[in-house]
């Protein structure tokens, strides 16, 4: 069978994470033209992505991340339960763009939305795989962080496009290697991202590895770039290649796609 890579992009890369569902057009644009070369060179890509601002806005006004919430209140007047529906009706907006720019690459995708087919948070979330790992060459699989049920009392909750793409690199066969492609930094730092110098970025990461990352606790709802080192590491550890670049240069996802050298950061466990 061909090999198959896993690639998550971040969603303060394809979004502008503060402002209200604003996408960046040109760089999902440029992404997934480096997804159609990957192709060409034999690889199945499953493609998972972020919320940003389609989804991180909202869901932490309304603290859907924490699940139903007893006499929850907003100064916009909205319920939690009509909160879960806005943002994922703005996540299936934020995927149609990502499948209308691989329909202009002549690219074949399916998009499996969580909601659909999921059921709780975290890394031992419920959900069939099956249509990822059975997917037919050549076609790209497609999904998202987004809003899942959960079981009494929380009802419902976020399943972050990490956990997703953890469990995808474990559990469907011959992936070979799982890629972040982030905004805004070429990988892990040893240095807050204001003050880091191209010295600063970590080429190797290590579970024993100390790093700085932005996390922004006003507008993100799940773990920021602490998360996706960890769930990095585990996958790593699983004995699939694991790598972190920056998506604003869209040749580096492409080389880290195929095994080629690149800069960014390579996690070792």
């Amino acid at each position: 069978m061909r090999e198959r890579v896993v690639m998550k992009l971040g969603g303060g890369l394809i979004t502008q994470k503060d402002q209200l569902k604003v996408p960046n057009l040109s760089t999902i644009d440029n992404l997934v033209e480096q997804i159609s070369n990957v192709m060409k060179e034999g690889f199945d890509v499953i493609l998972v992505h972020g919320a940003g601002s389609y989804g991180h806005l909202k869901a932490k006004e309304y603290r859907l991340s924490e699940g139903r919430i007893e006499g929850f209140e907003s100064p916009l007047k909205l319920t939690q339960r009509q909160a879960i529906e806005e943002v994922r009706n703005d996540m299936m907006e934020l995927n149609d763009h990502i499948m209308k720019a691989l329909t202009k690459q002549d690219i074949t995708a399916i998009s499996f939305p969580p909601h659909q087919w999921a059921k709780g948070t975290g890394l031992n979330f419920e959900g069939d795989l099956s249509p990822f790992i059975e997917a037919p060459r050549g076609i790209v699989t497609v999904t998202f962080g987004d809003v899942v049920p959960c079981d009494e009392p929380k009802l419902f909750g976020i399943l972050s496009g990490d956990d997703l793409v953890a469990r995808l690199s474990i559990e469907v066969p011959n992936v070979k290697r799982l890629v972040f492609a982030i905004g805004g930094v070429d990988g892990v730092l040893s240095q807050p991202p204001h003050l880091a110098t191209a010295e600063d970025l970590i080429e190797i990461l290590s579970p024993e590895t100390v790093y700085v990352g932005e996390h922004k606790s006003a507008i993100d709802v799940t773990g920021g770039i602490g998360l996706k080192v960890q769930r990095g590491l585990e996958v790593a550890a699983n004995g699939i290649e694991v790598v972190m670049v920056s998506g604003e240069y869209p040749e580096r996802v492409y080389k880290a796609c195929i095994g080629g050298e690149f800069r960014g950061t390579r996690f070792k466990n």
